[in-house]
């Protein structure tokens, strides 16, 4: 295929010489050759500029498919971020706590000392209402021979436990007046109240509840009668002592008269006293029950028996109490007539909004009077073990 010739080679073989249509044929074909050229490079831009295009969608492509990838890496940064300052919010949170706890160790501390200090307050006044009310007894020196006992057998004993202890009881002076509840929550409520304002037919009467403290003595005490010890008393005679004992046991051993074989004596001359000691248990009780027993000396004469004991004190207690049931009023005013005054003060204190309730019992003492009071064992709450022996 052969080529167009080349115009401006045309024109200029056929041209003769210079005139305006050349050069204006000139023209056009140098502007025709700038549009080639442009238009060249025009199309070799849009080829790179689509090659350009398809790389760039395979590396958007590439993109795309790693994106999940990166999402997942960034996410793991940040955990990891966390993870490293998690130490740190650990270590802030317990510096908190142990703020708190130091916070209520002080407070814990401060109530720790203020109960103990209560603590010594009160081992004081325990000690102080000790010595207060503590019985002194002066018990004489007794020359004391420590022997061992002799054999003897279980059943030849009897034995018995009693306890003693002092009535509970106090003085009530005048212008006091005792008052006794039916139940203890109405005596406990009189007792909260510093005074009361009772009216009467003379005017207002002051009463203010006191504390009433009793102070008790108690004591144990053990008793051991042997069932074949016989205690003589009254046995007087001129005779020797061995004449005396031989006499003795001939009485005591005729069955007549109750008595039994006879397994020792026991006399003395100074005071008196003797004792029988029988082979048989049973025999010097039976004997004791009459009270006196004939025996034959320079003549028949009666002799005072009875059982043969011994006992011993033990468990000396005193104890300081106060009645459950029952108030001491003291500050009122001396009246002639003692039963209105009484009357009012009942009427006054079983209502119930003057903090009263049932009487059992009211007792009033005017100003020339005083009255010892006795109070039931049962009705007293003990309050302090002071001593013990």
């Amino acid at each position: 295929m052969r080529s167009r010739p080349d115009l401006s080679f045309a024109f200029d073989s056929a041209s003769v010489g210079s005139s305006p249509v050349t050069a204006e044929v000139r023209s056009g074909t140098q502007t025709l050759h700038l549009l080639g050229y442009r238009l060249y490079h025009v199309l070799t831009s849009c080829s790179v500029l689509a090659a350009g295009l398809v790389r760039f969608g395979r590396i958007m492509a590439a993109f795309r498919v790693q994106d999940q990838p990166m999402l997942t890496s960034t996410e793991s940064v940040r955990k990891d971020e966390e993870f490293e300052d998690e130490p740190y919010r650990s270590l802030e949170m317990v510096q908190k706590e142990i703020v708190i706890v130091n916070k209520r160790k002080v407070g814990l501390l401060e109530k720790l000392e203020s109960y103990e200090a209560e603590l010594q307050r009160r081992r004081a006044e325990s000690a102080r209402l000790r010595e207060k009310y503590k019985n002194y007894i002066k018990v004489p020196q007794v020359d004391i021979n420590y022997e061992e006992p002799g054999s003897q057998e279980r059943g030849d004993l009897i034995q018995g436990w009693f306890t003693i202890s002092q009535k509970p009881s106090m003085c009530i002076k005048g212008g006091q007046v005792l008052i006794t509840f039916d139940e203890e929550k109405v005596a406990s409520r009189i007792q909260k109240t510093s005074e009361f304002h009772v009216p009467c037919e003379c005017g207002t009467l002051t009463a203010k509840p006191q504390k009433i403290n009793l102070p008790v003595v108690a004591y144990e005490v053990q008793l051991d009668i042997p069932k074949r010890d016989l205690q003589l008393s009254n046995v007087i005679s001129s005779m020797e002592d061995e004449r005396i004992k031989d006499r003795l046991t001939i009485s005591f051993s005729r069955p007549s008269k109750g008595g039994g074989e006879v397994e020792n004596v026991v006399y003395d001359r100074n005071t008196g006293n003797g004792l029988i000691t029988f082979l048989h248990p049973g025999v010097a009780l039976s004997l004791a029950q009459a009270g006196i027993f004939q025996v034959d000396l320079e003549a028949e004469k009666m002799v005072e028996v009875a059982p043969a004991f011994q006992y011993r004190l033990q468990r000396f207690q005193t104890f300081c109490g106060f009645p459950r049931r029952t108030v001491l009023m003291s500050g009122i005013k001396d009246l002639d007539e003692e039963d209105i005054l009484k009357e009012s003060l009942e009427v006054f204190f079983q209502k119930p909004s003057n903090s009263g309730g049932e009487i059992a019992h009211i007792r009033y003492i005017s100003k020339k009077k005083s009255l010892h009071a006795f109070f039931s064992c049962d009705d007293v709450a003990v309050v302090d073990n002071t001593s013990g022996i």
